[in-house]
């Protein structure tokens, strides 16, 4: 878990990154195919996507989740391992970007479709499909893995800088 804001920054660029990279493939491949134009066309949306899910994860849906999960729903069977406090986290987090998320994909390929409701379900439930396997055995993994070095790396450099200098008088 980040300790910081420099911490959440960095997980946030790397979990974010990664799933909308995924998902823009997952969504494109979906709708067009594995046509001529598809990674061009992952790479021309990717920015955008990029944006407004960091801005979702870091505005609307992280401090929503982190609110609800702290006051509601952790107990002490989830106290005694940090991974199960991450992974709830995490699908609870899945569940809120996929709802934001589909709108946004919804709203940019101006897929609507001829009943809104029944095509953003329809998105929602695939996006839901494929973004929770995704998080829960790749991604989020690999974001842990890298905040976890970051943190060992901080803590170690914290650690030699407060050593005491020994000085040899006689």
């Amino acid at each position: 878990m980040p300790k910081n804001f420099k911490e959440e920054l960095l997980f946030t660029a790397v979990m974010a990154g990664l799933m909308v990279l995924v998902m823009a493939g997952y969504n494109i491949a979906l709708t067009d195919g594995f046509s001529h134009h598809f990674i061009r066309e992952v790479l021309v949306g990717y920015p955008l996507a990029l944006i407004v899910a960091a801005i979702c994860d870091l505005g609307i849906i992280g401090p929503g989740v982190k609110f609800i999960f702290f006051r509601y729903i952790i107990n002490d069977y989830m106290k005694q391992k940090q991974i199960r406090i991450a992974l709830a986290i995490s699908c609870m987090m899945v569940a809120g970007m996929v709802t934001l998320m589909s709108l946004f994909g919804m709203i940019v390929t101006q897929n609507f479709g001829g009943n809104v409701f029944l095509t953003y379900l329809h998105t929602w439930i695939f996006n839901l499909f494929m973004a929770l396997p995704l998080q829960l055995l790749i991604v989020g993994p690999i974001a842990r893995a890298i905040l976890g070095a970051v943190q060992k790396r901080t803590a170690l450099k914290t650690a030699t800088q407060e050593q005491p200098v020994e000085t040899f008088e006689d």
